[in-house]
């Protein structure tokens, strides 16, 4: 389920999922450097290398699989939290529906 998200202050747009992450399944701390969430990029990197070093390179795979069900939570919980509001019905609509607080 992708959303529509608007800064109302700097009139940027920026559409965001909901749900499960395949790119950070597949992908690890990638999708989040291309959404330029560095906050993010950053935790799940260094998680991603605290943990695949003992494990010899299978704790990478780990990483990715816990992180694919809550990234996009995360992501859209910052948005959120940078002022950025749904720009539509539908996904303010979503957005409740999956228990987000809109109210800042």
């Amino acid at each position: 389920m992708i959303i529509n998200l608007v800064n109302p202050e700097t009139n940027t747009r920026k559409k965001a999922k909901l749900g499960f992450s395949w790119t950070t399944f597949f992908f690890g701390f990638f999708p989040a450097v291309f959404r330029e969430d560095w906050k993010w990029a950053a935790i799940i990197f260094l998680v991603e290398m605290v943990v695949t070093v003992p494990t010899l390179g299978f704790g990478f795979s780990v990483v990715g699989i816990i992180f694919s069900f809550f990234y996009n939570r995360l992501y859209v919980n910052d948005l959120l939290a940078k002022g950025f509001r749904p720009e539509d019905d539908y996904s303010k609509n979503a957005l409740l529906n999956k228990n987000f607080n809109l109210n800042g």
